[in-house]
């Protein structure tokens, strides 16, 4: 009998995946909306982008509940 070398119905990813997934999700939204939408003027638009990078998501955090809604409120989006 032909057998497979892997299982045909697959486990269903864990916790600790999901949470993963999750974070790296949210890191590339708040670096592509960083990127796209802080403003050019000034510094501004670089360090964030370092911090995003350099301090994945605890930097991705603070931009999210920092930087972000001053950005909409100033600029609008």
């Amino acid at each position: 009998m032909f057998r497979l070398p892997f299982p045909i119905s697959l486990p269903l990813p864990g916790p600790a995946m999901l949470i993963s997934l999750a974070a790296t999700i949210f890191w590339l939204w708040m670096l592509t909306d960083c990127a796209s939408n802080e403003p050019s003027e000034g510094n501004d638009k670089l360090t964030w982008t370092l911090i995003i990078l350099f301090i994945p998501l605890f930097g991705a955090v603070i931009y999210y509940f920092f930087r972000r809604p001053e950005r909409i409120k100033a600029v609008g989006h």
